[in-house]
């Protein structure tokens, strides 16, 4: 009886030990945890949301139009009765030539003695300067010498007609023998200027043409004397028109299937949708945006700069600050199986004491891969070498890496790394991928710098 109490004595001191010894163990990893806590610095976080970015991407475009240089068929002294950017017909007349300057130079007298009735020209061009005015923007200051070039063509070339129209008698004595009509052959709209552009089409434009190497613009306004053959001035023969950009071949591949595009023009917020044609040439990718109305809206441009409208992508939107990566175990799938008591995917880790024994161990898994699953070296170390079931086959953890992108969530008050699948961005945000295998969630809260946190890292 006494021998079976010593027994009792020995198996409650026994458990008094063990119990003591776990206690402590969990006052140790309270206190570490409460350490950690304590001297770690605050993380500020971010709640994860729905929400769209939408892809706009500005090209600097070159401008393609059907153009006519027409020249002068002889010398002598030039006057113009279009105003530039102006719509003229068939036999329209568009300048004067005086080969002894006996007209030209009362034309230009009347040009300067000369003024408007409230019934002709006054009217519009009040219109035209309040329509400036109400439209103007200061960082589009240039524009003003652009305006004040039209706006003097206007006056002036109204006034001339005036003047051709008072030297009627004159003007058929001299006609066809000292004194000239250009007359257009065509509908369309005149231009004074001229780049060397104009022969340049959609079939033989060079990446020199798109970055405007040696482009230089000249004004045919000015020229008061012509020779015989000289540019007078440019008839663009059609509203259809085309804007060449050039796009990298991730932008090709996006719009290869689409027919139409909506673009948006940053010089005056003009938006419009396009048809468009992928042209590659020497190995480069261009976009062939075709227009059907509005060029006269930048008919005294050769370049412009065009915005592409790409299709919204929508999912959890999240800082770029954010994202971060981390480097992972890549385990082929082969590896893994379910726990005998669990439906948990472990590997078999092999013992480093025993060869024919091992442990079954489950590691978190971050990513998933066709063909691998991605852990990290919290449960498997480097080197580790692992069973495959029901096989003779081993694999040596580390033999193969992969880095993943990710952001760590610290909704339980720790850090835990997860993977994302960037599907947009822009400067400041990154649209991913929803309902991802290991990935976040809407309302995740998620460390607002992920440069600055690492795995199992406590957050205040």
């Amino acid at each position: 009886m006494s021998k079976n109490n010593k027994v009792i004595k020995y198996r409650k001191g026994l458990n008094f030990d063990i119990g003591f010894l776990i206690f402590l163990l969990i006052i140790v990893y309270v206190l570490y945890h409460l350490f950690t806590y304590i001297i770690s610095s605050p993380i500020a976080e971010y709640e994860v949301h729905q929400g769209t970015i939408a892809s706009n991407n500005t090209y600097h475009g070159l401008i393609i139009r059907d153009e006519t240089i027409e020249r002068a068929s002889q010398p002598g002294a030039v006057n113009y009765y279009v105003a530039n950017n102006s719509k003229v017909s068939v036999l329209d007349t568009i300048y004067s030539i005086d080969t002894n300057n006996s007209i030209s130079s009362k034309i230009d007298k009347a040009v300067q003695s000369g003024s408007l009735s409230e019934n002709n020209m006054l009217s519009k061009v009040e219109d035209e300067i309040g329509a400036f005015v109400n439209s103007y923007q200061s960082v589009n200051f240039s524009s003003v010498y652009t305006f004040k070039q039209n706006i003097s063509s206007e006056l002036t070339q109204t006034l001339s007609n005036q003047a051709l129209a008072s030297l009627g008698n004159d003007v058929s004595q001299a006609a066809n023998s000292t004194f000239f009509q250009g007359k257009s052959d065509k509908p369309g709209i005149v231009t004074y200027y001229m780049d060397g552009y104009e022969d340049i089409n959609v079939d033989n434009f060079t990446d020199d043409n798109l970055n405007g190497i040696g482009y230089q613009k000249t004004s045919l306004y000015e020229n008061k004397k012509v020779k015989a053959n000289d540019p007078v001035y440019k008839r663009i023969n059609s509203e259809n028109w085309h804007i060449i950009i050039s796009v990298p071949e991730s932008t090709a591949t996006r719009l290869a299937d689409g027919k139409y595009v909506r673009v948006r023009f940053p010089k005056d917020d003009f938006k419009q949708n396009v048809s468009y044609t992928i042209i590659k040439k020497n190995g480069e990718f261009y976009i062939d945006l075709s227009f059907k109305n509005a060029m006269i809206r930048y008919v005294d441009e050769r370049f412009v700069d065009v915005e592409l409208a790409l299709n919204n992508e929508s999912g959890l939107k999240i800082p770029i600050s954010s994202i971060t990566s981390k480097e992972f175990f890549t385990i082929p799938k082969e590896y893994f199986t379910e726990g005998e008591d669990s439906k948990a995917l472990g590997v078999l880790l092999m013992s480093k004491n025993k060869s024919d024994s091992y442990d079954f161990v489950t590691p978190t898994i971050y990513y998933e891969s066709d063909t691998a699953y991605y852990v990290d070296s919290e449960t498997i170390k480097e080197s580790d070498v692992l069973i495959q079931p029901n096989s003779l086959n081993k694999y040596t953890v580390g033999s193969e890496t992969a880095s993943l992108k990710g952001v760590y969530n610290i909704n339980k008050g720790y850090a835990v790394f997860k993977q994302i699948n960037i599907l947009s961005l822009n400067d400041e945000y990154a649209i991913v991928e929803t309902k991802t295998n290991y990935g976040l969630s809407l309302y995740d809260h998620i460390a607002l710098d992920g440069s600055k946190v690492k795995e199992n890292q406590a957050i205040k």
